[in-house]
């Protein structure tokens, strides 16, 4: 019998990679993982919301009424922060906040940006410091971006879940914009690996160590983010939501977290452009060498996976004629039309067509191209290039 061919060979291990994943990898493709209506708390606790803005203009009034137009049921102040803003974000701000009742907005002059902090987490530090000192009392703090809109009653259902779960933690995927050609392409990719990185139903057992946080909208307890030591454990962190969610759900003493979806009952919407390529681009660039912990070994083997997993079973499968292995196409095929399966439910979410699934693999390489640039810009010492900061 002749042995497999190389490209037989590494079809199948393709096939069994995504069969792992399909079976064994907390059903993440599922998206599934909801929020839902718990029984509202005995007493709504006071929130502190804050925002970190830097030149935010397109999207900050909107964003800023949102939130004020809130329903809900217990005390709540708005702190707008911004972060050194040359477009006007700040009267933008303020001018949506008129009329706003007394004690419901304040807006936050972040200090100059220190050596050593990222300047959306500089940010945020100086708004919760301000919280603590306009409403000390404060349960919660909802940590969002200057970018989401939050329907009337996501904050209300986000309380009434963490109150009745007893989470430290609870934070919702908002739904990104996904209009135009690359958009349609890049961006539920980008929502279903998010999903294979942080399986959702794993953040959410308590039991396992998996944690995993969406930075648009995260509320959190107080005493939680003291006890990790605060925003200063994180400041030169690029992926903070993530880490955020490790640091609370380790400890001590271990903390319950949940990570959901956007839906009706969680409804937080991105306002943020992602029909321009150089958007997505950026946007990955920005922390994927980070994800890779800056390793080159790592960034090899995850480049390696990424080939192997996308282009390895089209290609199996396309260059029958030229290869003439019925194995390495029937591997290839079955392990296209597999990863295709899993990626139907997020693009049913996004409401997308389901042929787009027969695309992930060029989104996949697409993404290994944007894993490639984020390391190169590290070592070009430009890495994590946003708002017009570099965090070298």
């Amino acid at each position: 019998m002749p042995a497999p061919s190389p490209l037989a060979v590494l079809a199948l291990l393709a096939l069994v990679a995504w069969t792992w994943l399909w079976l064994a990898h907390g059903g993440f493709w599922r998206a599934g993982e909801r929020l839902g209506r718990a029984a509202p708390p005995p007493a709504w606790p006071d929130v502190a919301i804050i925002i970190p803005a830097r030149n935010e203009a397109d999207s900050i009034e909107a964003v800023v009424r949102a939130h004020l137009a809130s329903g809900y049921p217990g005390r709540r102040l708005l702190l707008v922060v911004d972060d050194g803003s040359t477009d006007g974000t700040a009267g933008l701000a303020r001018t949506a906040a008129e009329g706003a009742p007394p004690g419901a907005f304040r807006l936050v002059s972040a200090p100059p940006l220190p050596p050593g902090w990222s300047g959306k987490l500089w940010a945020l530090n100086s708004g919760i410091a301000a919280a603590r000192e306009t409403l000390p009392g404060a349960g919660w703090l909802l940590l969002t971006d200057a970018d989401i809109v939050h329907g009337p009653d996501l904050l209300a259902n986000l309380v009434a879940r963490g109150e009745a779960g007893d989470l430290a933690l609870v934070s919702v995927m908002a739904r990104l914009d996904a209009r135009g050609a690359w958009a349609s392409l890049l961006v539920p990719a980008f929502v279903f690996f998010f999903e294979a990185l942080y399986p959702f139903a794993w953040v959410n057992d308590s039991k396992r160590r998996t944690a995993g946080a969406a930075g648009g909208v995260v509320l959190l307890r107080p005493g939680a983010l003291e006890a990790i030591g605060g925003v200063a454990r994180l400041r030169a962190t690029l992926i903070d939501d993530c880490t955020l969610a490790a640091l609370v759900k380790a400890g001590p003493p271990r903390r319950a977290i949940a990570l959901v979806r956007a839906d009706a009952d969680a409804e937080a919407i991105s306002l943020r452009d992602n029909r321009r390529l150089s958007a997505i681009r950026d946007m990955v660039a920005r922390t994927a060498y980070e994800q890779l912990r800056f390793s080159p070994l790592v960034l090899v083997l995850a480049l390696s996976g990424l080939l192997l997993l996308f282009l390895v079973p089209p290609l199996a499968l396309l260059l029958w004629p030229l290869h003439g292995s019925a194995g390495a196409a029937a591997a290839g095929a079955l392990g296209w039309g597999l990863m295709a399966r899993l990626f139907v439910p997020t693009l049913r979410d996004m409401g997308k067509p389901r042929a787009l699934a027969l695309l992930l693999p060029v989104a996949g390489l697409v993404y290994g191209g944007f894993t490639l640039l984020s390391a190169v810009r590290h070592w070009r010492g430009a890495g994590g290039q946003w708002k017009g900061r570099v965090y070298p």
